[in-house]
């Protein structure tokens, strides 16, 4: 029984080893067959498209932007300064740093006795002037009065004369008569001469009198100048600034105790290279009333922003410098005060037929890589007319509604065929000052993207947070979220 089960194992086992040798020889073959068999046709290798966000081209008429940094100060700047010596005595509450006061507005009050006390005098010679000046016209009608009197009597001598002479003529009076006609003519007629120099002296009198009136008038004047200076207000409606004056404290004359700004006469003094400065002005070299916008970056990337006007320019460059100092007056500038420092970019005349692209557009070599047939790009020379920080303007010409490669990269080049990503996040629907409108959604998945980045530090993520939960959004910003987000 063990012999016949020992026997089949064993012809079970010998057939198995027939078996997969067998199927050894089979393999064998079929991979020699295979090794021996003519090659076939071979499959061409799939070529790679790299994802290339594009914006079309399109020509408009857009105004350059010239950026510069200036400084904001008023364009009404009184300095405060006392206008008599002595002791503070008075101080209105609103003579402080920051405090608003109203044009004419008392500030302060320096002891005014020493003024008071002028003034009095002042008046009390006024009065005694014109008290003289009232006795001299009375002293000069009387003297003209005596010398009517006095010539009238001088008339009648002269008559009495005349009668004397006739009689005398024709034999009827005497000598001695004659002679005593002549003699009252005489003295009348010098009595004459002493009323007219009484008239005179009292007509001098009269004019010293009125004369030391007039400088009685002055010296009024004078003290109540004086008294007035004693009182330090406010020349128009402003803030105030530097103040240092405190109650019971002396203060010698023109000390400077302040300073008052009117912090709605506002203007921009910055400087641009002469090359800048020939764009603004016209051709007979007069400065043009362009608009500009006056910035302050503040944390969070949030920016107070104000409308200027191009003003005036300085008569001269300055001993060291170059280019020229421009003024820009500021319109409304809630939150502006002089001494920010502001960057501000003017608006210069438009431009027509050009197109503004990102700046990582351009090559280094000044090409564009267009998007051609077949999703191939091609690289073409720009026409550039101005570099505007992170934003180049060119001309468009045959350019007109083509689409280019909105950021260079290192692999791409002409030839490369490319996967293009359209959308307003790669500069279309940007308006000319590289701003966009994003809708709700658009919005939200780019704010979701910054949030899950772990590769972003917080504060950058902070600030990128903060511009895209702006009304209007810089197009570089969404086109470089964007472009990490579609690959």
């Amino acid at each position: 029984m063990r012999f016949l089960s020992r026997s089949l194992l064993g012809l079970f086992l010998l057939a198995l080893t027939i078996g997969l040798l067998a199927l050894a020889g089979v393999t064998l073959k079929t991979a020699i067959d295979i090794r021996n068999a003519p090659p076939g046709p071979a499959s061409p290798p799939e070529e790679r498209a790299f994802a290339a966000r594009v914006v079309t081209v399109r020509a408009a008429a857009i105004p350059p932007f010239t950026t510069a940094y200036g400084e904001v100060q008023s364009r009404r700047t009184l300095e405060l300064r006392a206008t008599a010596a002595g002791q503070i005595v008075e101080i209105a509450p609103e003579f402080a740093d920051g405090a608003r006061v109203e044009a004419g507005q008392r500030l302060l009050r320096i002891d005014p006795a020493d003024a008071e006390s002028a003034l009095a005098l002042a008046r009390t010679g006024l009065a005694e002037a014109e008290a003289e000046l009232r006795d001299a016209g009375r002293a000069r009608v009387l003297a003209a009065e005596d010398l009517a009197a006095a010539a009238t009597q001088a008339d009648l001598r002269a008559k009495s004369f005349a009668r004397q002479t006739g009689l005398a003529g024709r034999g009827l009076g005497t000598a001695v008569d004659l002679e005593t006609a002549e003699l009252a003519l005489s003295s009348a007629r010098q009595a004459v001469v002493s009323r007219k120099q009484a008239l005179a002296q009292a007509e001098q009198r009269s004019d010293i009198a009125t004369t030391a009136l007039d400088r009685q008038r002055l010296a009024l004047a004078e003290a109540e100048r004086r008294l007035a200076e004693t009182e330090l207000r406010a020349g128009f409606s402003g803030v105030l600034s530097g103040v240092v004056a405190v109650r019971g404290g002396l203060v010698s004359k023109t000390e400077k105790l302040g300073e008052l700004i009117d912090p709605e006469a506002l203007e921009v003094a910055f400087r641009v290279s002469t090359a800048q400065y020939a764009r603004l002005i016209d051709d007979r070299g007069v400065l043009l009333p362009l608009r500009a916008r006056a910035m302050i970056d503040l944390p969070g990337g949030e920016v107070l922003e104000a409308v200027a006007e191009l003003a005036r320019v300085d008569a001269a460059v300055g001993e060291g410098l170059s280019g020229r100092l421009v003024f820009a007056e500021l319109g409304a500038a809630p939150g502006f005060r002089p001494g920010d420092f502001v960057t501000i970019a003017i608006a210069e005349p438009p431009v027509e037929g050009v197109a503004l692209i990102p700046a990582r557009a351009l090559g280094s070599d000044g090409t564009l890589l267009v998007l051609g047939e077949g999703n191939r790009l091609e690289e073409v020379s720009a026409d550039i007319v101005r570099r505007q920080g992170e934003e180049v303007l060119i001309r468009v010409g045959t350019l007109e509604g083509r689409e280019i490669v909105a950021e260079r990269a290192a692999f791409l080049g002409a030839g490369i065929l490319v996967k293009p990503v359209r959308g307003a996040g790669a500069g279309q629907g940007a308006g000319a000052d590289g701003y966009i409108e994003l809708t709700p959604e658009r919005r939200a998945a780019l704010i979701a993207f910054v949030e899950a980045s772990a590769a972003m530090p917080e504060k950058d993520r902070a600030a990128v947070l903060a511009q895209l939960r702006a009304p209007r959004v810089l197009s570089d910003v969404v086109s470089r979220i964007e472009a990490r987000m579609g690959g």
